[in-house]
């Protein structure tokens, strides 16, 4: 997963998201708990990583970001790791 980190760090994922703490968006633990068991979550998840979205975690909007279909996915699958 130390490649999907890297990936997180190259994309700016971590100027708005903490593994262990809210910033302008949750805690990637907060994240992987709250999806934890479901079975859309990868999916669920890579599609708000690659179009954004509000209104799940508060008002503030999380923009679209400029991510490939297997990069989202590569990126969804290791937030839903931090159970």
């Amino acid at each position: 997963m130390a490649d999907a980190e890297a990936l997180a760090k190259a994309k700016g994922c971590f100027a708005c998201h903490a593994v262990n703490a809210k910033q302008v968006g949750p805690a990637f633990k907060d994240v992987a708990k709250k999806y934890a068991g479901k079975a859309d979550a990868v999916d669920y998840l890579a599609g708000k990583i690659k179009n954004g979205g509000v209104g799940v975690w508060g008002n503030v909007p999380m923009p679209s970001q400029n991510v490939t279909d297997e990069e989202s996915k590569k990126l969804a699958e290791w937030v839903l790791s931090f159970k």
